[in-house]
C-alpha cells in the first residue's frame, strides 16, 4: 500500500525557468522523510524553458500542466484538488525555503489540534539571496509559508478565481471569519524580491484592491 504523504507542497509556476530550480531543490532537501510529503507543481502555461526545466525533477513531483494560463488562484485550485495530503503548504517557484520547513510547520499542527492553520517568519532576499531582513508573518504577511489542514481550505471555498492579484488576502480574510492561523517564530522561509515580482505592477494591484475592498469592506487595506 502506498502511504499517504502528511504534507502536499503546492507550487505554482508561471515562466520561472530562473529560479524554480532553486525552489525545487530546497524543497527535496527537506530534513522531513521523502514519503511524508508530496511536491504539487502547477505550471499554468509556461512558454519559457521553465516545462524543460521541469522534466528533470519528473521522479520527484506531481506536475499538474495548464495548457493555457488560466491566472494564479485557479492554478492553486487545481494544485489543492490534487493534493492528498491532510496539510498543504504553498511555496512559490521564486522563493526557497529551509530544510526544517514542512518538519516544523507539520510538527505543530499534528500536535496542537487547535491550531487550525500556521505560518512561519521569513527571510526578505534579493536576486543573489543577500538577506536584506528578517519578516513577521504577522506584522508583514505573504502568501506563502502557511500550513493549512486541505479540508478547512476546502471549507471555505478554496481561492476566489477572480482575484488574479490580492488572491491571498481573500483567502486569509475568508479563512479567519472561521478559522484561526497561528505564528511559528522562526524565518523558515525565503521570500525573494526582484525585478519581475507580480506585485511590482502597482496599477494591477490597485484595481484588485478595489475588488478586495469592495468584496470585504475597508478592514479589508
Amino acid at each position: 500500500m502506498t502511504k499517504v504523504p502528511t504534507v502536499s507542497v503546492l507550487v505554482p509556476v508561471h515562466n520561472q525557468e530562473k529560479y524554480i530550480g532553486r525552489c525545487l531543490r530546497s524543497l527535496l532537501a527537506q530534513n522531513m522523510p521523502r514519503d511524508a510529503f508530496e511536491i504539487v507543481v502547477i505550471d499554468d502555461g509556461s512558454h519559457d524553458r521553465t516545462p524543460y526545466a521541469l522534466e528533470l525533477f519528473c521522479d520527484e513531483i506531481t506536475l499538474v500542466r495548464n495548457d493555457a494560463n488560466i491566472g494564479l488562484p485557479a492554478s492553486l485550485n487545481r494544485g489543492i484538488r490534487v493534493a492528498s495530503a491532510p496539510f498543504v503548504v504553498r511555496v512559490d517557484s521564486d522563493d526557497y525555503v529551509n530544510a526544517n520547513f514542512l518538519s516544523v510547520l507539520s510538527l505543530f499542527l499534528a500536535n496542537n489540534h487547535y491550531m487550525d492553520a500556521v505560518a512561519c517568519d521569513y527571510l526578505l532576499v534579493d536576486d543573489r539571496e543577500d538577506v536584506l531582513g528578517r519578516k513577521s508573518c504577522v506584522d508583514d504577511p505573504i502568501a506563502c509559508g502557511i500550513m493549512f489542514r486541505t479540508e478547512q481550505l476546502i471549507d471555505i471555498g478554496l481561492y476566489d478565481e477572480s482575484f488574479l492579484l490580492h488572491e491571498e488576502r481573500d483567502l486569509r480574510l475568508r479563512f479567519t471569519q472561521k478559522y484561526s492561523i497561528y505564528r511559528v517564530e522562526l524565518p523558515l522561509y525565503r521570500y525573494r524580491r526582484h525585478e519581475a515580482n507580480i506585485t511590482n505592477n502597482a496599477e494591477a494591484m490597485g484595481i484588485y484592491m478595489r475588488k478586495l475592498v469592495k468584496k470585504h469592506g475597508e478592514g479589508a487595506r
